[in-house]
């Protein structure tokens, strides 16, 4: 570091968890970039300070996390279509102290089923969850797929994540309780089984709201979750010979749209799905 180095990083509370330090420094250390990425913990009541700060201190670029993702909105200058689109943002540039705000979740996830190869246009897709993850997601694939499935616990949460997908595009959507019998009907010809939930995540390992007995070897299921890597619900996919999408492609991904959205040149993805790995496993990949 020297008195040159720029700064970036992320927001959100907790953020101790994350492995966006990893994935960002191992890209500015592999391109040559004099920056530094690093985590601020910044509760609800300092957001707007914390922004204020951004500004003072000339700190080029932030990614937001839980909880601030919608209400950082309010202390930006302007919002890309997608940040609109989704109603919330992961990732700010700050631009000569005006902060642009981005969602490149809805940008992550695309790239995701790209880079594995699967088409997502005309397919029958079953989302899991309806909170910030399960938004952005429904509002990336809604408008490929020739339906789109999406079960919460809370049924209200999901209707109105439809009403809103309706209201804001065109879009084949229904909203329904995560229950069993729901689950049944919605899978047994759905090409497409997506977890936006944090069901399966470390500690709680041994937990799916999928039934094995529910998946098709036919179909591609994706969870979002990256850890662990391999979660129940894959495991017991990957056991019926169903294709299997971990989480930490879209974490890749999605770091790696917002390293374009900072530097305007294309970012080192496998030195950063590598950092992403080893954070994760303490191997090299």
């Amino acid at each position: 570091m020297t008195s040159e180095t720029k700064i970036y990083g992320l927001i959100g509370y907790p953020v101790k968890h994350s492995v966006s330090p990893q994935i960002h420094n191992a890209a500015f250390k592999t391109i040559g970039i004099n920056a530094v990425y690093l985590t601020f913990e910044v509760k609800k009541e300092f957001l707007r300070k914390a922004l204020d700060g951004v500004k003072a201190l000339g700190i080029k670029g932030l990614n937001v996390t839980i909880p601030h993702k919608v209400n950082v909105i309010k202390y930006l200058n302007k919002l890309t279509y997608e940040a609109n689109l989704i109603g919330a943002v992961n990732t700010i540039l700050n631009e000569d102290g005006k902060l642009i705000g981005f969602n490149t979740d809805y940008t992550g996830v695309l790239k995701t089923f790209e880079t594995y190869k699967i088409d997502l246009t005309n397919k029958k897709i079953v989302l899991l969850g309806a909170g910030g993850a399960a938004k952005a997601i429904a509002f990336a694939i809604a408008e490929k797929a020739s339906s789109l499935i999406i079960l919460n616990r809370t049924k209200r949460k999901a209707v109105n994540l439809v009403k809103e997908l309706n209201k804001k595009l065109k879009v084949n959507a229904l909203g329904n309780s995560l229950t069993f019998k729901a689950l049944k009907n919605s899978l047994k010809d759905a090409d497409i089984l997506i977890n936006a939930t944090s069901v399966g995540m470390e500690p709680n390992v041994n937990q799916t709201l999928v039934a094995k007995e529910l998946l098709q070897k036919d179909m591609v299921v994706f969870d979002i979750i990256y850890n662990p890597l391999e979660t129940k619900l894959l495991k017991e996919a990957r056991e019926i010979g169903a294709k299997c999408i971990n989480g930490i492609e879209m974490l890749v991904q999605q770091a790696a749209e917002a390293f374009k959205i900072w530097f305007k040149i294309e970012p080192p993805i496998n030195e950063m799905r590598k950092a992403a790995l080893k954070s994760l496993t303490g191997e090299e990949s």
